[in-house]
C-alpha cells in the first residue's frame, strides 16, 4: 500500500494541540509577555489567514513575527514599508537579461512562506494593494502573467497607530483580508524586567528561535484543523455577531460575511489548540474583538465623538445570546453537508 502523499497527511486533535503547545513555548523564549496575541496569531496562521499587529512602537511586534516564522518552519522575508515602495519591489518584475537576450521574471520578497510587512501603513494604497491578490488568491500578476505563491503563505503586517504624518490608513478593502488585528500592550512590570535579563544573559541582540515544525508540518496542522466539524448552531452564532455590527447605530458599514467566516476559522484553531474537537461560544466571544473589530466602518458622528469599534463589539458579544449547548445535533462540516456531531468518546451527546 503506498505512503500518503505529503499533500494528504494531517494530524489528529491531540497531536496539533501539542504541537501547538511547543511552538508558543518555543517563541516565549525569545518574546516576553505576549502569550495571548501569539496564541491569536498562531491560530490565524493555522486557520489560513494573516494577522495584523497594531501598536506603539518598541514592543516586540517584528520580533514577534520572526520569532513565529522560525518556530514553523517557514521561510520569513521582511518588507520595510516606505513611501516610496513600489508594487514591484513586493511582487517582483521582469529584467533584461543579456544572456538569453530576453526580460526574465525576477521573483519579490512576496514569494516566501511568511511574509513581514513593516510598518505597512507608512506605503501607499498603490503598493498596499500589492498584497490583495496574494493574500487573497495565494498568487500574484504582473504584467498579464499569475505566478503561484508557496504553500502556506501567510502575511503578517504590522501598523503605527500613533503617527499620522508620512502615513497612509489602510483602506477597508486591505483591512477586511487580515483575519485579524491584535494589539500588543505594554509588558508587565515583572515582563519588561525579563526582556532586560534576557538581552543581557544571551549577550546579543537578535534572539534566535529554531524550528519546532517544519511548513510541512505546518500543512498537515491545517489539514487536521480543516477536517474539524462546526455544530450548526455556532455557526449561526457568528452569522448573529456579524450581523449585529450592521445594524449597530454608531456602524455605517458592518463587518462582511468574511467576517463571520474569520470567526469560525479561528474559533476551530482556538478549540484545536486547546485539545478540543468542538467550538464552544466562549471561544468565539474570546476572539471577536481581533476579528471583526478592524472591519466596521463608523457613522461620521460615532467617529466624530470618538466611539471605539472595539467597544461596539464587545457590548454586542454581551447582547447577543450565544448557543446554549455545544456538540448535540447536527455540524456543518468543511463542505458545508450535515453530519452528526461526535464527541471525544464517541457519542453525540452534549459536552
Amino acid at each position: 500500500m503506498p505512503a500518503p502523499s505529503a499533500e494528504t497527511v494531517s494530524l489528529d486533535v491531540a497531536a496539533i494541540a501539542a504541537l501547538s503547545a511547543a511552538i508558543l513555548e518555543r517563541v516565549s523564549t525569545a518574546v516576553v509577555g505576549m502569550q495571548e496575541p501569539l496564541e491569536l496569531a498562531l491560530a490565524t496562521i493555522l486557520a489560513g489567514g494573516h494577522v495584523l499587529f497594531e501598536d506603539v512602537p518598541g514592543l516586540g511586534k517584528t520580533l514577534a513575527a520572526r520569532s513565529l516564522a522560525a518556530a514553523i518552519g517557514l521561510d520569513f522575508r521582511r518588507v520595510q514599508c516606505t513611501p516610496d515602495l513600489l508594487p514591484s519591489d513586493i511582487t517582483g518584475s521582469f529584467i533584461y537579461s543579456p544572456n538569453t537576450s530576453e526580460f526574465v521574471f525576477r521573483p519579490g520578497p512576496i514569494f516566501t512562506g511568511l511574509l513581514l510587512a513593516d510598518e505597512i501603513n507608512r506605503t501607499s494604497p498603490k503598493t498596499q494593494s500589492a498584497l490583495l491578490e496574494a493574500m487573497a488568491e495565494g498568487q500574484v500578476t504582473v504584467e498579464g502573467t499569475s505566478y503561484p505563491l508557496p504553500v502556506p503563505f501567510h502575511v503578517i503586517a504590522t501598523s503605527n497607530p500613533i503617527e499620522y504624518e508620512g502615513t497612509y490608513a489602510l483602506p477597508e478593502a486591505q483591512l477586511d483580508r487580515f483575519m485579524v488585528r491584535l494589539a500588543v500592550g505594554y509588558p508587565s512590570r515583572a515582563g519588561e524586567q525579563r526582556i532586560l535579563l534576557n538581552r543581557v544573559q544571551r549577550q546579543q541582540e537578535v534572539a534566535g528561535v529554531e524550528a519546532v515544525i517544519t511548513a510541512e508540518e505546518l500543512r498537515a496542522m491545517q489539514r487536521g484543523i480543516e477536517a474539524i466539524s462546526v455544530d450548526e448552531d455556532i455557526a449561526l452564532y457568528c452569522v448573529d455577531l456579524a450581523n449585529a455590527t450592521r445594524e449597530h447605530g454608531s456602524v455605517d458599514v458592518g463587518a462582511s460575511p468574511r467576517g463571520a467566516q474569520g470567526l469560525m476559522l479561528v474559533g476551530r484553531a482556538i478549540a484545536v489548540m486547546s485539545g478540543r474537537d468542538y467550538v464552544t461560544p466562549e471561544d468565539i466571544k474570546r476572539i471577536a474583538v481581533p476579528v471583526l473589530a478592524h472591519r466596521l466602518s463608523l457613522t461620521p458622528q460615532a467617529w466624530a465623538n470618538g466611539t471605539d469599534p472595539e467597544a461596539i463589539i464587545l457590548e454586542i458579544a454581551e447582547e447577543v445570546a450565544g448557543p446554549p449547548a455545544v456538540g448535540a445535533g447536527v455540524a456543518v462540516d468543511s463542505q458545508g453537508t450535515g453530519n452528526d456531531a461526535i464527541g471525544n468518546d464517541g457519542a453525540g451527546s452534549q459536552r
